[in-house]
């Protein structure tokens, strides 16, 4: 009888801690606002995320980068994938941390000009009209004005600085209407691939960043380290499987040719140095919010 008693709390005692081992865990998406954009766009990466790791995830949905910070400064969210920028504010004002990098291929930015403005060098910039793009973009604001900082120009103070989309920038060089751009250097060469009117010849890039550092998913400080270890774990493990659900979509055809990859927070601190050379050194605040 007692060797019964025995054997059934054993039993019971594995069966609680199986169930107990399954998590729930919330999961945001920073630049798709809406449940029915989220279920669209990365529900395909839900599920192979729920297939690696075993654990369950729902979306929480985020209509701002602020609204996601705190959510994981309020622990209603637990992981989060951003972009370099929103991470530094983000990690500023919660202290969550990188887990794993979205390895964008040919993620860097570029200064284009048009090759008969007789603008040939980064310094040749100073006193000019400059477009870039949305506000706190990390490849269509911030890394732009890094290079031009990273070549002696500052950013605030040594050219007439102006913020539009980047088709509109892109026409506005073509006509004239600025003198310089500062974009995404793939977004650049994917609008002038569309343009079919001007030989190829008709810009040229004076300087461009080196790779930026990546997207990535970051984890609340709240969630117990061994069960972020155990997600990241799961995730390098199956890498193809993770990365053909972020590439389902359409919407996230930047990722196509992606890597996933450990980081840790010091790849961010050139993010970092970009908000001081943009006139934001405290990066405690989103730009443009």
């Amino acid at each position: 009888m007692k060797l019964n008693s025995v054997i059934l709390g054993l039993g019971l005692a594995t069966i609680t801690a199986l169930g107990a081992s399954a998590e729930t865990w919330k999961l945001a998406i920073t630049d798709v606002e809406g449940m029915e954009r989220l279920q669209t766009e990365w529900g395909p990466f839900k599920t192979a995320l729920e297939g690696a790791t075993g654990e369950t995830f729902e979306f929480f949905p985020v209509n701002s980068r602020t609204a996601a910070a705190e959510a994981l400064r309020g622990e209603t969210v637990d992981f989060v994938v951003s972009g370099p920028a929103e991470y530094v504010v983000i990690n500023k004002l919660t202290d969550a941390t990188p887990l794993i990098g979205l390895g964008r291929p040919d993620y860097h930015c570029a200064i284009i000009v048009r090759a008969d403005s007789g603008l040939n060098q980064p310094k040749d910039i100073k006193g000019k009209k400059v477009a870039f793009g949305d506000i706190g973009s990390t490849s269509n604001m911030l890394c732009p004005m890094q290079a031009l900082a990273d070549h002696g120009i500052d950013p605030v103070n040594d050219i007439e600085r102006t913020h539009t989309s980047k088709n509109i920038a892109f026409e506005a060089l073509k006509h004239g209407d600025v003198d310089a751009i500062g974009m995404n250097a793939g977004s650049f060469m994917s609008i002038r691939a569309k343009e079919e009117t001007l030989p190829y010849g008709f810009f040229k890039m004076i300087a461009r960043s080196g790779d930026l550092p990546n997207d990535m998913i970051m984890v609340g400080a709240h969630v117990p380290q061994d069960a972020a270890m155990m997600v990241r774990e799961a995730i390098l493990e199956n890498k193809a499987q993770i990365i053909a659900g972020i590439t389902a979509h359409e919407e996230n055809d930047k990722y196509i040719g992606m890597d996933l990859v450990a980081i840790n927070d010091g790849a961010y601190d050139y993010v970092r140095a970009m908000y001081a050379n943009a006139g934001y050194p405290q990066f405690d605040a989103f730009i443009g919010d």
